[in-house]
């Protein structure tokens, strides 16, 4: 049985501001991927996280698309 499909999309770059979530340059946004479960999107997200460890100003995200999708969808 396999896990149903909840969009699960994963973007990162650099911050403007360490404790803030603004990117310095949005047309410089890494768009990883998009995932039909979280824990494949999780797996791109720490592989990219890990990956940039060095840079105190680069963060990647997991957007859980499929609840701006459909809001009743938990």
């Amino acid at each position: 049985m396999s896990d149903k499909q909840l969009l699960h999309i994963v973007i990162g770059g650099e911050l403007k501001d360490v404790a803030g979530t603004e990117f310095r340059d949005l047309s410089q946004v890494d768009f990883v991927g998009a995932y039909a479960t979280y824990n494949e999107a999780y797996a791109a997200w720490k592989s990219k996280a890990q990956a940039t460890v060095d840079n105190a100003h680069a963060r990647y995200f997991i957007i859980h698309a499929h609840k701006l999708l459909d809001p009743s969808v938990a």
